[in-house]
């Protein structure tokens, strides 16, 4: 039996007019299975063997397609771009050490940032904090 989470990629797949291929789901299902930020690398290197004709290209586009459409996030961590399959607004900490990236779950108030971004003619399309430290590891 498919679990929830299979059903739930592809109906916002098909809700999109997109198909749930093979390798969409397989990289959805390796980001989750990794459950943590995850680099395209990462994320091929789970699926590598369990589709065929799944490439480092293939993967990326799947990644990015599964954050425009709300099913993972993408984090921005110095010269690499992770997944993070937690697609709820949430935050991060990015280790300048060891590269970790890890969730942040606080409450900040971006209503003043946001009124700025208008109030330049811009119209923000996302908003996260993104915190630039040193993991408890590397402290």
């Amino acid at each position: 039996m498919a679990s929830s989470a299979s059903h739930d990629i592809r109906d916002t797949l098909r809700g999109h007019g997109l198909r749930a291929t093979p390798q969409r789901l397989a990289v959805h299902g390796a980001l989750h299975d990794l459950g943590r930020h995850a680099t395209a690398e990462e994320v091929l290197d789970r699926v590598h063997g369990r589709v065929p004709g799944v490439s480092l290209p293939t993967v990326y586009a799947a990644l990015e397609l599964l954050a425009d459409l709300g099913l993972a996030s993408r984090v921005q961590a110095g010269r690499a771009v992770r997944y993070d399959p937690r697609a709820d607004p949430h935050h991060h900490l990015v280790c300048t050490g060891c590269g970790a990236v890890l969730d942040l779950d606080a409450e900040v108030d971006l209503r003043p940032a946001l009124e700025r971004v208008r109030a330049a003619g811009a119209v923000a399309t996302g908003v996260e904090v993104l915190v630039r430290g040193r993991c408890a590891a590397c402290a």
